[in-house]
């Protein structure tokens, strides 16, 4: 190698131009990772040599062969270790991200990255949320960056917003500003070069668009045909909307048994028409019967399993999805107490008038409960209220209303007394369900 090659002579705008890379991008390899070294200039400027431009050439080029960068480093320095030059050496066929463990540093270091990026958030420091993933991205995959700090981070904030510890603005700023991520890395990307088409969408009411993003950007990132339709879907037009896209497979996320139920419903109309659907979110998780009313296919508990689990949909012909539908008892309680909600909710605010609650509890409470209640028969089981009933309660307890545990025992009462009032015996689904909670232990 010539000397000329090591002689620094290039600034960082040459270096930008020449390797595609960003300046903050240069900067966080050089702080954590020694590569390159940058001379400096006698005003402080850094300059580069030619080597070390065709050195982050050939880090890219790595990258783009589907290392991340600190195995991109790893795999150099081991070249040169073995007396190779790096530059001079033949790309490796199986230079993929199982071939090298990653250094013993890189979980603390995400770990540190998360941290940082939240207390950010929760400081409403946009500027330096944003410099976080920056580096987060010059350090890692896009998908470690994605489910390392995006997701774990969101759940983190997430849960401190539950026990009250976040406020409703700082975990609408952290979302936000996720979700602005998302949208900027699927733009980013090139059009598609597989021929399969895939429609991801939200369930009505359904307003979390984080996970239908980050399954859409996995998906792109793989070259699959994906038309995102957001958040809060409505359910009456899918059917003419699913045969204006035509695709072959249709994905749809819940968070909420809520939202599970309104999944169902166009679940339903996809089944009708013969259009393949795969689904999943957080309450297929945490109740993982709700599963059984679905006539889809479910993708997971975990994200970073869907690519996989969409290729094997687009590529094999699998097997029709057993699933088992509402009872007639059942869906009779449930056109009965949506048919009588209104009055049942109007009376409960009657019999709440003089208790001291927050202006809005009484409203959310009923809005909450009788949402779960309608979803439950829908899915065919009053059990599936069980496990999201005690979510709800810490929810309304905990955070939103700071609603005493009294008067959340006391409101159950009520709501069973005003049920049994405007509803018959088609009701006793609903009925029995409140009567086994009520005498349960506390």
């Amino acid at each position: 190698m010539h000397n000329k090659n090591r002689t620094p002579t290039f600034n960082i705008k040459v270096v930008v131009q020449e390797t595609g890379l960003k300046p903050d991008t240069l900067r966080a390899w050089e702080r954590r990772y020694g590569m390159p070294e940058p001379r400096r200039s006698s005003g402080g400027h850094r300059l580069y040599s030619q080597y070390e431009i065709d050195m982050l050439k050939w880090l890219v080029a790595r990258q783009e062969e589907g290392l991340s960068i600190s195995h991109a480093i790893d795999l150099w320095r081991k070249l040169e270790e073995e007396g190779r030059e790096p530059l001079h050496a033949q790309p490796l066929e199986n230079a993929t991200e199982e071939s090298y463990s990653p250094p013993v540093f890189e979980g603390e270091s995400i770990k540190k990255l998360r941290d940082d990026w939240i207390a950010a958030c929760l400081a409403f420091d946009e500027y330096q949320a944003q410099q976080l993933l920056a580096e987060a991205f010059a350090l890692f995959t896009v998908e470690t960056v994605c489910f390392e700090v995006l997701q774990k981070g969101l759940a983190q904030i997430g849960q401190g917003w539950y026990t009250g510890d976040v406020s409703v603005q700082q975990e609408h700023f952290a979302s936000a500003l996720a979700v602005r991520q998302l949208e900027a890395l699927i733009a980013a990307l090139s059009t598609a070069v597989r021929r399969e088409r895939v429609l991801i969408a939200c369930p009505a009411h359904e307003q979390h668009t984080f996970s239908p993003l980050i399954v859409t950007l996995l998906l792109r990132r793989r070259g699959c045909d994906v038309v995102y339709l957001g958040a809060n879907v409505p359910t009456e037009r899918l059917a003419a909307t699913v045969q204006s896209i035509q695709p072959q497979l249709v994905i749809l996320t819940a968070q909420t048994l809520h939202t599970a139920g309104n999944l169902l419903d166009a679940a339903n109309i996809l089944h009708a028409i013969d259009v393949p659907l795969a689904y999943g979110g957080a309450v297929f998780n945490y109740i993982p019967a709700a599963r059984q009313a679905i006539p889809g296919h479910f993708l997971g508990e975990m994200l970073q399993g869907v690519p996989q689990g969409v290729k094997n949909l687009l590529e094999t012909q699998p097997a029709p999805v057993e699933f088992t539908t509402a009872s007639p008892a059942l869906r009779a309680a449930h056109d009965l107490f949506v048919a009588q909600r209104p009055r049942i909710e109007a009376d409960l605010h009657n019999r709440f008038a003089h208790v001291d609650l927050e202006p809005d509890a009484l409203t959310r409470a009923n809005a909450d409960l009788g949402d779960n209640i309608v979803a439950a028969l829908k899915l065919g089981s009053m059990e599936l209220m069980d496990a999201n009933l005690a979510w709800v309660q810490g929810l309304l307890i905990n955070f939103h209303y700071r609603m005493l545990q009294e008067a959340m025992e006391a409101y159950m009462q009520a709501y069973l007394k005003t049920l049994e009032q405007h509803l018959d015996a088609r009701a006793q689904p609903i009925i029995a369900w409140f009567h086994t909670v009520l005498n349960q232990p506390a």
